[in-house]
Parts: structure tokens; C-alpha cells; sequence
């Protein structure tokens, strides 16, 4: 009864302020519905068509909806930052989640310039560009284990534990870990929602904590006995004879695992979902599978794993004329400024031979995601290996349901139905060997993968 009675009262104040909203401008913006979560594209436009900024009253802050101002805001870490420390006002109630410790993703230079610089020598492009084989190892595995393909779950057979498997081997852990990262990083990732309950943030702190705990001991050991794996790299790596210290490498560890495993979850289960909605794309890439790389990239646009992103105004300024105070907050729709239609013709419309702007899905500047060359390699070959190795896939099963969040957008579950090609489709079935190299003083992690052999399609 007493929590009938507090969620009637919450239920009651929202829509009040709601209400107060809609009176000021016109419109309201509610993230937290589950209208929102399901189809957050029609609230959107709305909120572009009404002007540059729009003041949420329900999240205390300043939406920016467009894709110019989304940009910039990106860009100009000097006045708006994501370090919720930064021109904090006692008292005032900030949708800016402290995730407890700092990390790579809030900090600003000079101390983001130096891990970022460090953790880039451990994230090469030659280094990831080397993992395809490996990765279609995998996904090959992955589909090889599904027992009905007359209706199987897309996101547990192969979203989720891809990635985080992936990451698994680079870092140089247990493959049979993979089960815990995959709780810990889901539990973790809640941290970055505005609306997170006191109960889901005393469990994303303790799961912090288990991964501690979990790669203390490692990184210890890589310190002193390093192998070629990017937990060696982290721990040894330099930058002008600065090196991470402990506490700095098990800070880095977190968002490297939360952000490139649920972003490609997103990106892979969205990615299906919006091809098999669109049939007529889909069949563009079987017809012609070069498209696939451009396809993964509006994908990306069309909808975006990551749909918000917040700042904070440090320094009295303007966004496109408008002038924000020091101590503002900001959300910075990153969905609805990949569907801008002053940046992208008929927005709406899913194109995977689209070849115009570039989309905002792994952000701008200095806190572009690190792992956006990863996600986006995992994302091509989960649809091309679908592709090869399925005459037909279709959606099976209940109407796919997103997860309630607001920062992150994903799916529950995809429920699918495939028909296998007759073709054979070749897979590489190996473990990748690793090796760290230095040249002038960089670090370089090499990966190496060996072809043996034909799959099963």
C-alpha cells in the first residue's frame, strides 16, 4: 500500500510539472515514458520544430535537438563538460549521474588528454583491423549453437555475448568469464541513466567493485609479467615516461568493458530489427554486400545505441544565439540530431546506401567513443555472416520490446526465424595470438588470427 501511495504521488508530481512545461512552450518532453522508450523518434520532432533549446522542466535541464547544436556542444569541452563535478550549484537537482569515480568519459584535458593518449596505443586500428577473423570465428560459433532456427533470440545468441567475448580476448581474461562480464556490464551500465533508482546504484557501486576486485590481481601481474593483451598494454603503457597508476588502469577498465559491450549489443539488435522492419534494405545488401559498411553506418544514424548524452555549462555562454548560465545542465539528443532534417534528407527513411553527413551515435571531439572502430567491425560482420549463412530471416514471436532506459537504447529480446543457405560459408575457427610491439616509443597491440577451415552454414 505505501508504495501504491508513493508511486500515485510521484505519478502526480510528474504530471504536474508536465503540465507546467506544456503551458510554457507548447510541449513537453518526458523521457522516462514508456511511450519514449519504445519510439522515442516521434517526440523528437516536436522538439525541433519548436525552436534551438528547449527547457525541460521535469529534467531540470536544456535540450538541444539539432544536429548543429548537439555538434558544437560536443566539440566546446571548455564551456559545456560531462564532469559532473564541474560548476556543481549545492542544492541544485542535476540529471548529471555521478558514476563515483572518475573516468576517461567525464574527465577534460589536461587529465583526459593523458589517459586518452595512453589507452590509444592499446586501441590501434591495425590492432582491431586485425580481429575480423577472429570475430567471424565467433559469430559462426555463436549461430552454430542455436538448436531451432524456426525461432531462436538474437540478442542471446549472439548481441550479447559477442562483444563482450571479444573484449574478453583482448584484454587477455578467461574466455569462461564471459558469463560474468556480461552481468557486470549490464548492471554496471545503468550508472549512466539519469532516472536510476537508489537500489540500481547501490548495485552498479557494488558491481564496480567485484570488477575491481576481479582485475586488481591481474593487472598486478601483467605489470611486472606482461603478455601481448591489452591488460599488459594499459598497465605498461607511457606517454613521456607517464604511466597509468593502479587505481587510473581499474578506472579505465570499466567504461572500456560497459561502453564498447553495450553499445555493439545495441548496434547489432537495433541494426536487425530496423533491416527487418525495412525488407527492401535488407534485400539491397543481399543483392549487393559491399553496401554493408555504409549500411552499418546509418544504421548507427538511423537508430543510435546511445540516445542522449549530458553536459554541463561551465562558463556563461551561447548556444546558436541562446544564452545558458554557468551550472546548467543540458541534454543533447543525439537521436534526434541523427534525424535532423536540416542535416540529412528525408530523415525518417532508413538508406543503407546513404552516403551524406556522418551521424553523431559515437560522439564528437575529445570524447569520440575509443571503441567506435571496434563496434563498427563487429556490426559488419554480424550482418554479413546473417546474410551468408541465411536465406531468409524474419521476426518471430511477440512485437521486440526496448528496454527502459533513456540513455541507452536496446532491445530485450529479438525473436527470429531463419532458413539456412544451402551454400557452405567458410568460418576461421581460432584464438587470436597477441603481441606488443614498440616503435619511437609507442605501443602497439598486433593481433593474429589463423584460417582453418570450412564451417558449416
Amino acid at each position: 500500500m505505501a508504495v501504491s501511495l508513493k508511486n500515485a504521488v510521484r505519478g502526480a508530481a510528474v504530471h504536474a510539472i508536465l503540465s507546467w512545461e506544456r503551458l510554457e512552450s507548447g510541449i513537453a518532453y518526458n523521457p522516462a515514458s514508456g511511450k519514449m522508450a519504445q519510439d522515442p523518434y516521434p517526440g523528437y520532432a516536436p522538439l525541433r520544430n519548436n525552436g534551438r533549446v528547449h527547457r525541460s522542466r521535469l529534467c531540470n535541464a536544456w535540450i538541444l535537438s539539432h544536429y548543429r547544436d548537439v555538434d558544437t556542444d560536443y566539440r566546446d569541452w571548455q564551456c559545456f563538460s560531462g564532469d559532473p563535478t564541474k560548476a556543481a550549484i549545492p542544492g541544485k537537482r542535476s540529471v548529471i549521474p555521478d558514476p563515483g569515480t572518475p573516468s576517461m568519459l567525464s574527465l577534460d584535458p589536461p587529465a583526459h588528454r593523458r589517459l586518452r593518449s595512453l589507452v590509444n596505443k592499446a586501441f590501434t586500428l591495425r590492432a582491431i583491423s586485425a580481429l575480423e577473423p577472429r570475430i567471424r570465428s565467433l559469430m559462426h560459433g555463436f549461430l552454430d549453437r542455436v538448436e531451432d532456427l524456426s525461432g531462436f533470440d538474437l540478442m542471446t545468441a549472439v548481441a550479447r555475448p559477442l562483444p563482450v567475448t571479444v573484449i574478453a580476448e583482448m584484454l587477455g581474461v578467461p574466455a569462461e568469464d564471459g558469463a560474468r562480464f556480461r552481468v557486470w556490464t549490464e548492471l554496471r551500465a545503468r550508472i549512466v541513466e539519469p532516472a536510476i533508482s537508489a537500489a540500481e546504484r547501490a548495485e552498479a557501486i557494488r558491481v564496480a567493485d567485484e570488477l575491481d576486485a576481479y582485475f586488481a590481481p591481474i593487472v598486478e601481474e601483467r605489470r611486472h609479467n606482461p603478455r601481448g593483451d591489452i591488460l599488459s598494454a594499459l598497465a605498461r603503457a607511457e606517454e613521456e615516461g607517464d604511466r597509468l597508476d593502479a587505481r587510473e588502469t581499474l578506472n579505465m577498465l570499466r567504461p572500456l568493458l560497459v561502453g564498447g559491450n553495450e553499445t555493439t549489443v545495441n548496434l547489432i539488435g537495433n541494426g536487425m530489427l530496423a533491416l527487418l522492419r525495412c525488407p527492401d534494405q535488407l534485400q539491397r545488401l543481399r543483392d549487393n554486400p559491399s553496401l554493408v559498411p555504409a549500411a552499418v553506418e546509418e544504421l548507427l544514424r538511423y537508430d543510435a545505441p546511445v540516445q542522449i548524452n549530458l553536459r554541463r555549462v561551465v562558463e556563461d555562454c551561447e548556444i546558436d544565439g541562446f544564452p545558458v548560465r554557468r551550472g546548467d545542465d543540458l541534454i543533447l539528443l543525439l537521436g534526434s540530431a541523427n534525424r535532423d532534417p536540416e542535416q540529412f534528407r528525408d530523415p525518417d527513411r532508413l538508406d543503407v546506401a546513404r552516403n551524406e553527413g556522418s551521424h553523431l551515435s559515437f560522439g564528437r571531439g575529445i570524447h569520440h567513443c575509443v571503441g567506435a572502430s571496434l563496434a563498427r567491425l563487429e556490426g559488419r560482420i554480424a550482418i554479413e555472416v546473417l546474410l551468408e549463412r541465411f536465406s531468409s530471416i524474419g521476426l518471430a514471436g511477440p512485437l521486440p520490446r526496448f528496454r527502459v532506459g533513456i540513455v541507452l537504447r536496446g532491445l530485450q529480446s529479438l525473436p527470429l526465424a531463419a532458413v539456412p543457405a544451402r551454400s557452405d560459408c567458410i568460418g576461421l575457427q581460432s584464438a587470436p595470438t597477441f603481441r606488443i610491439g614498440r616503435a619511437g616509443g609507442a605501443v602497439t597491440v598486433v593481433f593474429r588470427a589463423m584460417h582453418q577451415g570450412p564451417a558449416r552454414a
